[in-house]
């Protein structure tokens, strides 16, 4: 494919200088660009450098990003309207209504309405509702189309033991009652002691292994939704001991 062409109003310089922009405001690098495009990172970087690209690869760095070319040609990053975390009121209201929640979970697996509407006993018309109320919410903007684009910044989560993180509790029993013995599956219980700087460095590789998760959930997009199966990944890291083995425990000395 030939290198890009760009609207005379829209020089490439402009168009790649925003890139950087909406690259940094999403707290995104060089080398996440690289790993959600299955390229290396001196090959992204020759890209900015050198500002020039196909419009296939463009197009491919703006998925990523989450951004269009007319949001690049007002020059305005999205990133000043991304969310971090939503308010205590924002998650009780998706815990509210299981469709709500549902077409949430679907949106931020950046599905289209369509794909929803054919998986889900959701139709049309409660689909578009529910996706407007998400963009009132804050979690997404509903374009032309009905086309998604969400407005969850890299760095999202839920509130530390905020009502999702609540219902996630609640819903343990049945994703721990499984064999995990499938084809991607895997358990694993390691029980260890640590220096405290030895446990940071683990749970910086352990972000690292969750963050790649999501960025190969963007480097396959374009696959078809036949084609990409819904995986969870539960991690959660504390101090802890079965309760049979602190009955056992001696009485601390006075």
């Amino acid at each position: 494919m030939a290198a890009c062409t760009y609207d005379p109003a829209m020089p490439a310089g402009f168009v790649f200088d925003a890139l950087k922009m909406h690259l940094k405001a999403r707290g995104m690098t060089y080398a996440d660009v690289a790993r959600a495009l299955r390229i290396s990172e001196p090959t992204v970087k020759r890209i900015f450098a050198g500002r020039n690209c196909t419009l296939r690869r463009l197009d491919e760095i703006c998925n990523v990003l989450q951004v269009e070319l007319a949001e690049l040609a007002r020059g305005m990053p999205r990133a000043p309207r991304l969310v971090s975390q939503l308010t205590r009121a924002q998650e009780e209201e998706l815990m509210s209504d299981p469709a709500l929640l549902c077409v949430a979970a679907c949106a931020m697996h950046q599905m289209r309405l369509d794909e929803i509407v054919r998986l889900y006993r959701i139709d049309e018309a409660q689909c578009l509702r529910q996706l407007l109320r998400l963009e009132r919410i804050g979690i997404l903007e509903l374009h032309e189309n009905n086309r998604i684009r969400l407005r969850l910044s890299r760095a999202f989560s839920w509130i530390a033991n905020g009502p999702m993180m609540q219902f996630v509790k609640t819903q343990a029993p049945d994703f721990f009652n499984h064999a995990f013995s499938g084809p991607g599956e895997l358990m694993r219980l390691v029980s260890v002691r640590l220096s405290q700087e030895a446990q940071v460095e683990l749970l910086k590789k352990i972000e690292q292994v969750v963050q790649e998760y999501a960025e190969q959930h963007s480097a396959e997009l374009r696959l078809p939704l036949a084609q990409r199966h819904p995986v969870s990944v539960l991690v959660g890291v504390r101090a802890w001991e079965p309760k049979a083995f602190k009955a056992l425990r001696r009485a601390p000395r006075k």
